[in-house]
């Protein structure tokens, strides 16, 4: 008698152990594809999805998971298009900061699921298999920095040596073979233009995962470069033809004795074809930090690529860029 139930206390025992671990892969719905954007602009997030229900059962919807912002200003929507049991598909959305649970979806956390050849537009409907999709997109890149606000570089080229031999990658200095500004989290930026004209950039921070799904030609590498188009951080309007040697200011700040402010936009805005010369003074800018001492203007420029340069000139004086 005492066997008997001994053999049944360590079944249940058993059972409480499996159990758990078979339910945080099951549910009703099989994942075929993913999309997250607006019905604008919307960018393929399978890849990314499976890397995020690997790690958490259960997410917040941020722009910063998928490190893309696709429709800059809107509010975002997950898309997700999966099949039950019986063979009917169904559509699940998620709105941005919404929480994400993957328990209704079956092998969530084990990440086995998703057609590798599934393509689906922003309303479910069907594209052409991925294989032959292999280099097809939305977004064109134009160009693209990696560093901080106050010191990038040039990566466009190396960027198109990483997509020809990678879909996805995770970024780090090491890929680059550069550290812009040591100690600090870098970001790379693509500039890049849509189908429609409309342009767009996609930040990835450091360690992040950069999907090229969403580009058009990743693979292929046939864009960017020296006769693509060119800006720094920061710059608005229209993108400008790249050329080696070009005078990038990265920041302008004004002040003295611990007191600056910020004018950065200020000192862009006297850039003069690739030149720069203004005299220092309280008017340009619209305010004296510091009133009654003499300021000092510090500009960190660059030229094309190059690393970065500060140069610092008295209230008064004049500076001369190059």
């Amino acid at each position: 008698m005492q066997r008997r139930h001994f053999s049944a206390a360590l079944i249940g025992a058993a059972a409480s152990l499996t159990l758990p671990a078979r339910a945080q892969d099951e549910g009703e719905f099989l994942i075929l594809h993913a999309r997250y954007g607006t019905e604008k602009s919307h960018v393929d997030v399978t890849g990314r999805l499976r890397e995020l229900a690997r790690q958490d059962r259960r997410f917040r919807l941020t722009n910063d998971l998928f490190g893309v912002d696709p429709d800059p200003g809107r509010t975002k929507t997950l898309r997700i298009y999966a099949r039950d049991r019986m063979g009917q598909e169904r559509q699940f959305e998620y709105r941005e900061y919404q929480t994400v649970d993957g328990a209704q979806f079956i092998g969530w956390g084990g990440g086995a699921w998703g057609d590798a050849g599934e393509v689906r537009g922003w309303h479910g409907d069907r594209g052409e298999r991925r294989d032959d999709m292999r280099d097809s997109g939305e977004f064109t890149i134009l160009y693209a920095t990696y560093g901080t606000e106050r010191r990038e570089v040039d990566v466009t080229d190396r960027l198109r040596e990483l997509a020809r031999r990678d879909l996805r990658f995770r970024l780090n200095n090491e890929l680059f073979g550069i550290d812009p500004d040591p100690g600090q989290v870098k970001t790379l930026r693509i500039f890049a233009r849509d189908r429609a004209g409309q342009e767009r950039t996609f930040n990835y921070r450091e360690y992040q995962t950069v999907d090229g799904a969403q580009f058009i030609g990743w693979g292929r590498g046939d864009w960017g470069g020296r006769a693509g188009e060119h800006r720094g951080r920061g710059e608005d309007g229209p993108a400008r033809p790249a050329f080696e040697g070009r005078l990038v200011v990265v920041s302008a700040s004004y002040g003295t004795d611990g007191r600056w402010v910020d004018v950065t936009q200020t000192v862009r805005a006297q850039v003069n074809g690739d030149r720069l010369d203004f005299e220092v003074q309280n008017e340009l800018f619209g305010i004296d930090p510091v009133p009654g001492r003499r300021k000092v203007l510090s500009v960190t420029y660059r030229r094309g690529g190059g690393p970065g340069n500060t140069v610092r000139v008295s209230e008064g004086d004049v500076i001369r860029l190059p």
